[in-house]
């Protein structure tokens, strides 16, 4: 330790570091019990037994199933195609997201079959609908702001409609993660992805 830091802050780091190693063990656990037992299981309870502490734990940390749930879709989409938050809006960030959304959903990682499946949920779900009708409408905007930037700059045709693209180009992902879902590995999500992302330049492009 630096000889001008005090022994309470390295104190306070490793507590931080503390909560944030339990706080991320509990949005994992929560993630494998959805996927592997429904959403419907993954009570608070379950989720601090899988992870390995009690429930009180878990309501420590987010109060409610559904901040739990709300927490685990921002973890799961935060981040989620490598770089692409640092690209400038536009073209080239519009098929980054496309190519990189398909081929995250087609490598089968719990997070984000878990995402889907609570996605599904909260078509019927009070509890879960508020969320993710607010994460759908973030990445619409996402993807507005990219057409939205092209148009701007050249680079998509000035009669391309922002709001309808965001809306389809959503539709697409989430239906093509779908299929992923019900049949893990019987897609070419490498290729998939290329024939999707092209499929959009050439409709966009001027």
């Amino acid at each position: 330790m630096p000889a001008d830091q005090p022994p309470e802050h390295a104190e306070r780091r490793t507590q931080l570091q503390r909560r944030t190693a339990t706080r991320t063990a509990l949005l994992a656990a929560a993630a494998e019990l959805v996927v592997e037992t429904g959403v419907r299981s993954a009570t608070l309870a379950a989720v601090g037994e899988r992870a390995g502490y009690s429930r009180g734990i878990v309501t420590h940390h987010f109060g409610s199933k559904r901040a739990l749930f709300q927490a685990l879709a921002e973890s799961s989409q935060s981040g989620f195609v490598p770089g692409a938050g640092a690209m400038p809006p536009g073209l080239g960030r519009l098929l980054a997201l496309i190519d990189g959304y398909i081929r995250r959903m087609g490598d089968g990682a719990v997070a984000g079959r878990a995402f889907l499946l609570l996605w599904v949920e909260a078509a019927t779900s009070a509890e879960l609908s508020g969320v993710f009708r607010e994460r759908d409408d973030g990445f619409r905007a996402d993807l507005r702001g990219d057409v939205a930037a092209g148009i701007a700059a050249g680079e998509i045709r000035a009669d391309a409609d922002p709001e309808a693209t965001a809306v389809a180009v959503l539709g697409q992902l989430r239906g093509i993660g779908m299929q992923q879902l019900l049949a893990p590995g019987a897609l070419d999500s490498p290729r998939l992805a290329r024939a999707v992302a092209d499929q959009w330049l050439r409709a966009l492009r001027p």
